[in-house]
């Protein structure tokens, strides 16, 4: 028993030799550090500006940087590619990764590995910021990743996702690319807390990705919001889309995804708050529309969806819809258009509402008559509508609209 616990030790001791701090001084050599490097060691890189591109980790290995000292690749391509599981990098500032039409060059990749952490690094002029592919249980936390896309063709992804698994990606501040955030093929992660702002084309893109969890986030002025496509199992809850104007442009965008929870979040300022196309068994709940152009667009062949419980107010048309059917319920919803009474004082409107106005239809079959907007034909329209019902859905109503605002859904 005596001569295993002495040689548990002498191995012990073996480790804590071999693994060691290697300091990289201003203007060294960063790659040729790792390279000497044994696995488990940590290298800290002192302040200052290195010209470096294509280092790869292919061991466990803990970079830190001391200062944010500042790696450029001067346009030749990535600047780190981690290969290896158990790797860290903290504290360090990657410039101009270039961009080539051929390959996704990204400041930083890591391929293939497991229980990876980048945290705290600032990502400038890059094409993709972050890129991971085949990777699990890895965490890319409180980073700031700044670039000047023109062009959806000529740009990358801030964060980049492609067949992983169990991913953090939280606090991270995104701007300036063309997905801040981009998942497909990845499941059972989450994305929280983050700022996605004024990127070309999405704020947030899903792509057949299930079982992940967004919260917490903002995703303001980008192109056309956040997208969430061919997707199953996924939970939005007290996020932000905000400001997300332009002609094809939606705070939250569905297509084709089924058994969602949309809850306790925020859409203002969009041109379309929500838009759900082929959206099946989804649950809108205790949500806010204020003051988006169209509030939500649920089209015909969305199923068995639930909205509950949400305030809309301030929104130009509430509801919009392309069909003369409608499979899905609206419940104590508080529309601010709502103009009935409540004799027994329990909060409920004892009429009706039908959200969907006749207006709302003429814009989407001739969107020049936008002009006709507020003025007296247009609630000649609506009265004529609510007179004799043609060409509204008869079933898409609020059958127990609230007569006051709720609380507690932001």
């Amino acid at each position: 028993m005596r001569l295993i616990l002495k040689i548990l030790f002498v191995f012990i001791l073996a480790g804590r030799v071999s693994a060691k701090d290697f300091y990289v001084p201003e203007g060294g050599d960063i790659k040729n550090s790792i390279i000497q490097a044994v696995p488990g060691s940590r290298i800290i890189i002192k302040k200052g500006y290195y010209k470096e591109y294509g280092i790869i980790i292919d061991k466990p290995l803990e970079i830190i940087g001391e200062g944010f000292p500042e790696i450029n690749a001067e346009e030749h391509g990535e600047i780190f590619i981690i290969r290896s599981d158990n790797v860290t990098i903290k504290g360090v500032k990657l410039l101009n990764s270039g961009y080539s039409s051929m390959k996704d060059y990204a400041a930083l990749k890591i391929e293939n590995s497991r229980f990876c952490t980048i945290d705290s690094i600032k990502l400038l002029n890059n094409s993709f910021g972050i890129y991971l592919a085949g990777t699990k249980q890895c965490r890319i936390t409180g980073n700031e990743i700044i670039s000047n896309a023109v062009s959806e063709s000529s740009s990358g992804n801030g964060i980049h996702l492609w067949k992983c698994d169990s991913i953090l990606v939280a606090d991270n501040s995104i701007t300036g690319h063309r997905d801040g955030i981009y998942f497909e093929f990845v499941t059972n992660s989450k994305v929280l807390n983050n700022l996605s702002e004024k990127n070309i084309r999405y704020g947030l893109h899903f792509m057949f990705s299930n079982y992940d969890d967004y919260e917490n986030n903002v995703f303001r002025n980008n192109g056309a919001g956040v997208a969430v496509m061919y997707t199953r199992w996924v939970k939005m809850i007290n996020n932000r889309f905000e400001e997300n104007w332009g002609a094809n442009a939606y705070g939250l965008l569905l297509k084709d995804i089924s058994d969602a929870e949309i809850k306790h979040n925020v859409f203002s300022k969009n041109t379309s708050g929500l838009y759900s196309e082929g959206g099946t068994r989804i649950s809108v709940y205790n949500n806010t529309f204020s003051y988006n152009g169209w509030a939500a667009k649920i089209l015909g062949n969305c199923l068995d969806d639930t909205v509950r419980f949400n305030n809309f107010t301030g929104n130009t048309f509430d509801i919009a819809t392309n069909s003369s059917r409608n499979a899905n319920l609206f419940s104590e919803n508080y529309w601010d258009k709502y103009n009935g009474y409540d004799l027994n004082k329990d909060g409920i409107g004892d009429v009706p509402f039908r959200p969907v106005s006749m207006f709302s239809i003429v814009v989407e079959e001739t969107p020049e008559s936008i002009f006709l907007l507020r003025s007296f034909v247009v609630d000649l329209l609506d009265i004529a509508e609510k007179v004799v019902p043609v060409f509204i859905p008869e079933t898409l109503i609020d059958e127990r609209p609230m007569m006051h605002e709720l609380r507690g859904t932001e």
